[in-house]
């Protein structure tokens, strides 16, 4: 069990291990080595997900380990609660950051080994603190240093607890 601890309370999340080995471990090393303590959700889109793990308060990138190959085709789905790897258009290039949905989202789902098809790999799901998650979604966005969609107010990883 994994615990984000924000500025708006804590997010728990159970990683599946046994379907998205890859992705979960991957996250889990993350969580151990504090990668994740002090960074923020940098992008969030109300009714579809909030987004974090790969930036500091100052909007900084942070360097991160070689990407992970694509778990998408394991069967996980993206499903309201869920929490799947964040990557760029192509298929294997998922690092630190991670999205936790906020719907159902089949279109992110693997439907093909295709570029477009691959879809993005779900590792685990939140099993406490999805009102957390939701008082996120909730708040207001604008563009910043060249992102979109980037909380007005500041929401920062504090640090991360690890229950084996």
């Amino acid at each position: 069990m994994i615990t984000l601890h924000t500025n708006l309370g804590d997010i728990s999340i159970e990683l599946d291990i046994a379907t998205a080995p890859v992705s979960a471990k991957n996250f889990l090393r993350y969580c151990q080595d504090g990668f994740y303590n002090g960074t923020i959700f940098h992008r969030v889109i109300k009714g579809f997900m909030i987004q974090g793990g790969g930036y500091t308060e100052k909007l900084e990138e942070k360097s991160t380990r070689i990407p992970i190959v694509n778990e998408a085709n394991r069967g996980l789905r993206n499903l309201t609660g869920t929490i799947a790897m964040a990557r760029t258009d192509a298929p294997h290039s998922a690092a630190a950051e991670f999205f936790i949905n906020l719907a159902d989202n089949d279109f992110l789902d693997h439907t093909a080994t295709t570029n477009k098809g691959w879809g993005y790999a779900v590792f685990g799901r939140v099993t406490a603190g999805m009102e957390v998650v939701k008082n996120i979604a909730e708040k207001e966005t604008a563009s910043r240093n060249g992102n979109d969609d980037v909380p007005c107010e500041t929401i920062i990883i504090e640090n991360v607890s690890i229950k084996e």
